[in-house]
């Protein structure tokens, strides 16, 4: 699990910088139409690094801390990843970070024209890490914080996508649910790439 607490603990400290340091946080925040015509391809990945306030910064980070600490130690299992394991600790990171870029580009295609979109976050790549965990144990009990409702993984997982696919298109927010809907994709493809029988794992624990 201490890969996952590096993950918050930088973040964090980066994050808490970029508070007080308004120059930091304009040079680390995602911005489509810099990475586009002005070639800044590094806030493709340091927006993660950076929040718009403690609230963002706590909601993500705790459950990036609920989630990574059940999957990290899943990435070095040879029960899950025979092919993989030894490489698990590796894999995870990799996930991880490239969550982070998949995650930028539907916004990156879409607002590239628009100077003053900006987004900011780990939202997409905590978006990942929870979809892998509802690919590997589907059935196990999900909610959101405060509301005492708990559903199935799997029905929360497509309640959530169902969502953030249709906010995605009304565009009456400053949540980037792009990210939201992309990063959790990536974090159902990234695991079956690496052991595509894993899809037949998640269909045997919902059917039984």
């Amino acid at each position: 699990m201490y890969l996952t607490l590096f993950l918050i603990i930088v973040t964090s400290v980066v994050s808490f910088m970029a508070f007080n340091n308004l120059e930091m946080f304009d040079k680390l925040k995602f911005n489509a139409y810099l990475v586009w015509y002005k070639k800044e391809y590094s806030r493709l990945l340091s927006h993660a690094l950076v929040h718009n306030s403690w609230m963002h910064l706590i909601f993500n980070m705790y459950v990036l801390w609920m989630f990574g600490e059940m999957i990290e130690p899943v990435f070095s299992s040879p029960i899950y990843f025979p092919y993989t394991y030894q490489y698990g600790k590796f894999l995870y990171v990799l996930m991880y970070v490239l969550a982070v870029l998949v995650s930028a580009l539907p916004s990156l295609f879409k607002e590239k024209n628009n100077h003053y979109y900006n987004s900011v976050g780990a939202s997409g790549a905590v978006s990942a890490i929870v979809f892998t965990t509802i690919l590997l144990a589907p059935t196990m009990p999900l909610g959101i914080i405060f509301i005492p409702i708990r559903l199935p993984a799997y029905i929360f997982g497509l309640l959530y996508l169902a969502y953030t696919f249709y906010m995605s298109k009304q565009n009456k927010d400053n949540i980037a649910h792009e990210a939201h809907f992309a990063g959790s994709i990536f974090g159902l493809v990234f695991p079956l790439i690496l052991n595509p029988n894993l899809i037949e794992n998640f269909i045997y624990q919902i059917a039984n």
